[in-house]
Parts: structure tokens; sequence; C-alpha cells
């Protein structure tokens, strides 16, 4: 990031389980925290709007002074991975390097800041196996015995699933009723109707191998793999190294995913582990439908790339929405995007312009008040039609400091 002059204010952004603004930091240092991809179809729009939405609030928050911890996981092993690697046959190992990479080249383009950590799931199955160990011997947890029909080594050892029940404080991250909490787990992942369970949204800590799925050493949990929410709570609790002030990521991860891993963090930590505010963004669509690989109607930021769109142009277009609004990707947006840089760069190459003090102070204030991206869009608009049209074009500076604000707040490299 570029300096600027002075700093800004400590940004608030809506906190979905009160419903209300919070500051992202209570004192000089914060943790953040944003759910990663799982690596079988990146990185479409959905992807990047919430990465990009993210690194506003990462930009805002270190230019307020915040010294922010940033780390982010990838799912690097998981029941989707599995099945796409299944369907296109190819190993599932292959299948999440090569897209993981094209993540990461996707993020750089796009001018995305780096977490401090990416940190993987697999890399992380012996703190899962530490974690759920705990688990269970603080009663929190228990075994569901396998089918006999089902080939796994030390049957008796079970699936391991958390018991919601031990927990009084489940639910208050979606404040969601149980029927709506029902049909989310059914619909994201969950396992509702899985026999043994005590409690349909108990959520599955650890699966036991499978015959032709991959399996790692449990210890005493048996070989197998982690279940997904216990993954992201270890590994944030392990390596933010700050406080857990923002849980981030999609507005479909508030319910199980967030839920499920605050609920973890919770009972292997206490309250005071668990992050203070839950922010979400909103989902991209397409063509009238959610952006998805069932649906077969991503829009692929390495496409675009690849057809010579300018990255920077796609960045703008992710920008003209709000970060929690659900919103649709289309060929106008896009087209909008363009023509919005070619005049941004033509007022950024001039000799001179218009102060451009009032216009940082106006970025600043609408990313401190929950990241709004298309109220500083406005406000550097306005700057540059009056610097295209040389009112007040006294300032030498003026141009410099426009190119130097949109570069570090925005992210938009001119």
């Amino acid at each position: 990031m570029r300096s600027l002059p002075e700093n800004g204010k400590v940004p608030t952004v809506f906190d979905s389980s009160s419903q209300r603004q919070i500051s992202i930091a209570t004192g000089a240092t914060a943790g953040l925290y944003v759910c990663g991809i799982t690596p079988y179809d990146a990185t479409h729009m959905g992807h990047a709007a919430t990465y990009v939405g993210f690194d506003l609030l990462v930009r805002a928050a270190r230019d307020a002074g915040v010294d922010l911890h940033y780390v982010q996981n990838v799912t690097d092993i998981d029941d989707p991975l599995l099945e796409r690697a299944r369907d296109i046959g190819v190993d599932w190992r292959e299948l999440a390097r090569e897209q993981t990479e094209l993540f990461f080249d996707d993020m750089v383009a796009l001018r995305v800041l780096a977490p401090d950590k990416y940190v993987g799931a697999v890399e992380s199955i012996p703190l899962v196996v530490t974690a759920v160990e705990q688990l269970l011997a603080a009663g929190k947890a228990y075994r569901v015995p396998v089918g006999d029909d089902e080939e796994v080594p030390n049957p008796e050892l079970g699936d391991v699933y958390l018991d919601i029940a031990v927990d009084p404080k489940f639910g208050t991250v979606s404040n969601y009723t149980r029927e709506q909490m029902l049909e989310f787990f059914a619909e994201r992942g969950g396992d509702p109707d899985h026999p043994g369970k005590r409690n349909a949204l108990d959520p599955l800590l650890w699966k036991r191998e499978r015959k032709e799925d991959p399996a790692w050493d449990g210890a005493s949990l048996g070989s197998g793999r982690p279940g997904w929410h216990i993954e992201c709570a270890v590994i944030a609790h392990t390596h933010l190294q700050a406080p857990f002030d923002v849980q981030g990521g999609g507005s479909d991860l508030l319910f199980p995913h967030h839920e499920m891993s605050t609920d973890h963090v919770r009972l292997l930590h206490g309250a005071s582990a668990a992050p203070r505010v839950h922010a979400h963004g909103g989902m991209m669509a397409y063509e009238g439908e959610k952006m998805s690989k069932s649906l077969g109607n991503l829009v692929l930021v390495s496409k675009l790339r690849a057809a010579g769109v300018d990255p920077m142009a796609i960045r703008l277009a992710l920008l003209a929405g709000h970060y929690r609004a659900d919103r649709e990707w289309t060929p106008q947006l896009l087209a909008d995007a363009q023509e919005r840089l070619a005049r941004w760069r033509a007022a950024a190459a001039l000799e001179a312009g218009p102060d451009a003090a009032d216009l940082l102070r106006e970025v600043r204030q609408c990313l401190a008040a929950d990241l709004d991206s298309p109220g500083a869009l406005q406000a550097v608009d306005a700057w540059v039609a009056r610097a295209l049209a040389a009112e007040n074009a006294g300032a030498a500076h003026g141009p410099q400091l426009m190119r130097d604000l949109v570069d570090a707040l925005l992210g938009v490299e001119l």
C-alpha cells in the first residue's frame, strides 16, 4: 500500500449477528479471518466479489493505523473437491494444486492484498485431531457407529460429531429458527438425516476412512479426515495470534459454517476466544441465478483476463456494488467499469488538477462506514469530472494524491 497523509478512521462493518455496525478493532491490534476457497472452481465472480470486498477492509484498517493480522484458509480436502476430481478424472491433489495456484494468480491480478498467512486444511489435520480428541474427552462430542456395510478399519471407533446441546449459545451467530437451520444445513453440506446422531444439526468433526477416499492418521480417532467447520475453528485460533475480531465470508457461510465454527472455538477455548464480528458479503448472480458450479453459470476471472480484459476494470466493476449487496454480473457492468477506468486514468495523467485533499477525506469516510465502495467511486468520479473539465486545476499535486489514494484505499492501479 502507498502511504497517505495522516491516518483514516478505524472502519465499522455490519455484524450479521447483532444487525448493527461494529468497529473492527477495539485497540491497536485486530484479527481478521476470511474463509477461503474450496479449490475446484476458482475463481468466479462470486469469489472475487468476496475477496475484493474484504480487501477494502484490510486497506481501510491499515490506513487507520490498525496492526491487522489477516489469516485465510484453503479447504484443500472436502467432499465437493473429491466429487469434482472424480467427475473430470483427475487426482484430487492435482486439482486442488492447480485451482489454488489459479486463485492466487487471480488475486494478484485483482490487487487483493495477500493475507499474512494462507493455511491449508490438509496441513492442519494434526491440530484438528488434537481438538476433536479434546472435545471427546470433555463430553462435548460423541462417536456414531459406521454402517455394517461400510468397509472401515476399526469400525467401532465411528465418526465423531459435536453435541450442540452442550452449548447454550448455539444459534446466536445466525439467530435463525430451527426450521431455517435445518433447511440451510441440508442445502449447505450438512447431514441432518445421518443415522445415529443425537440432533439433526450436530456437525461432523471427524469422518472415518471410507473405501477409495483419502484418509490421514487420526490417532485415537482412527484414520479419516476432518469435517469442514472444525478446520476453520482450529486454523483461526492457531494462526491469528491476535484478538479474533472479525470472521468474514460470503453470506451463504452464516449458517451453518460460521455458526458451527464459532461454536467450536467457544467450546474449545471459551467465549472470549470467539469472533466479535461476523461480516458477510452478498451473493453474485449471473443471468438471474446465483453463480455456482452446479448451475454452470460461472464467469471466471481467469477467462476474462485471458480475453484481454484489464483486471482493474474487473475490480472496478466489483467495487461498483456494495460488498454486502446481492448483485448480478452483466456485460454492461463491465463495460461501465472499463469506461470509468479510462476516465480515471486520463485524469490521473494530468500535470495538474483540483486539490485532492477533500477527495481523500471523502473516500476515507465512505470506507469507514461499512466499506461503502459505491460512495467512494462516486467521490472519485466527481473529482475526475472536475479535473477533466479543468476546474480548479491549479494543484500540481492533485493528480498524484488522487493516484495514491485510489491505489492505497481502493486497490486500483492507474
